[in-house]
């Protein structure tokens, strides 16, 4: 029996990838002492448990195999020491009987996340194709959980406005000497510090990783980063779906100012996105151009309700993502899970925007970024 552990923030080095990889990612939630807050079906079904047999246990008291609870709980202890993303390996069995994992840790601020991703031991392109599609799940977990934090603190702070306006004005209304109305107005003033405290403290500061998205900007060159995106949705999700990527670009040489790894992550989400949204068998089209001063690509698929929320099948975002995607928009709001475009545009000077996601929809996801540097 062997394992492995790396530690490593930083991304990897642009790689090609285009092989299979294996099936869906089993996702684990620790608290500070490594205790199981949840574990989803996926991950109890990697190794035929049940997941009230991890819930609300130490990690090191479940029934997962040891050499794989080890590497768990040194990634989700570096992750939280660190606040920061964590990434390791662990292969597990012996020689007649292997089975290899990816992990990644997601800190939060008492907890920390852990993606398992099955990937093959034998064959290295396709365990660094498992890792980096992986990693790219993990970053457009982290802005969808950040992005929802930014609508849950802005939607509260509304009404909360309006309960301490109103608190005002009853005070000037009330008898002062109603010990009973008193106390009412003492309690909804309470009520509402203790509102804004709890969004500040927990929701806001859980926002700090990614609130400033900082982008490193050298040259890059667009169409092989266009093709090392539609590779890696490909072999994450597009293939296995029976979904096709084609790619119509007269690009060729042109370059931008940006960040190469932040650009292609951006692209990779919004191509498996549409492929994990598209049924079998159908294409999803992408193009990219340089308009004038600005690089723009449209992504453009129909949308399968069935084959978006099809739990057998290998997907992206988690399923209350899936499920918010298809919820009607409020104010031009984007979905919650392709959040990691629309924060890597923003941060080139950019913008990212997408039509409406219905049943049977002709849907649009678009990046537009400056060729210059900002």
């Amino acid at each position: 029996m062997t394992t492995s552990f790396s530690s490593t923030v930083e991304p990897e080095g642009d790689k090609s990838f285009d092989a299979a990889v294996a099936g869906n990612d089993g996702v684990l939630v620790l608290d500070s002492a490594q205790r199981c807050l949840s574990a989803d079906a996926v991950l109890a079904h990697l190794f035929d448990l049940e997941p009230a047999a991890l819930e609300g246990r130490a990690l090191a008291d479940t029934p997962l195999p040891r050499p794989l609870t080890a590497v768990l709980a040194e990634a989700a202890d570096a992750a939280l020491a660190g606040n920061g993303t964590r990434r390791a390996h662990v292969t597990i069995g012996d020689d007649g009987a292997t089975r290899a994992f990816s992990i990644i840790a997601l800190p939060g601020p008492d907890c920390v996340t852990l993606i398992v991703s099955p990937s093959c031991a034998s064959d290295d392109g396709q365990h660094d194709a498992a890792d980096r599609i992986a990693h790219l799940r993990a970053e457009a977990a982290l802005f969808m959980r950040d992005h929802v934090l930014s609508v849950v603190s802005h939607d509260l702070r509304g009404p909360l406005n309006a309960i301490h306006s109103w608190g005002y004005v009853l005070e000037r209304k009330v008898d002062a000497n109603d010990p009973a109305a008193q106390r009412a107005l003492a309690g909804i003033r309470s009520g509402v510090e203790q509102q804004v405290k709890l969004i500040e403290q927990s929701v806001d500061t859980t926002r700090a990783e990614t609130k400033a998205l900082s982008v490193a900007l050298a040259p890059v060159a667009l169409r092989p980063l266009l093709e090392k995106s539609a590779a890696l949705a490909r072999a994450g999700v597009a293939r296995a779906r029976g979904v096709t990527i084609e790619i119509d670009s007269p690009l060729a040489e042109e370059q931008l100012e940006g960040d190469a790894e932040r650009l292609l992550q951006a692209l990779w989400l919004m191509l498996a996105f549409a492929a994990e949204a598209s049924a079998g068998g159908t294409t999803v089209h992408a193009s990219s151009n340089v308009e004038g001063s600005m690089w723009r690509t449209d992504v453009r698929f129909t949308v399968s309700a069935q084959a978006l929320n099809d739990t057998s099948a290998p997907h992206v975002l988690e399923a209350f993502a899936r499920r918010q995607a298809l919820e009607p928009r409020e104010g031009g709001r984007i979905a919650w899970g392709l959040a990691l475009a629309k924060r890597v545009s923003e941060a080139h000077g950019g913008a990212f925007e997408h039509s409406d996601i219905a049943d049977n929809a002709a849907v649009t996801l678009s990046v537009r970024v400056p060729v210059a540097g900002m």
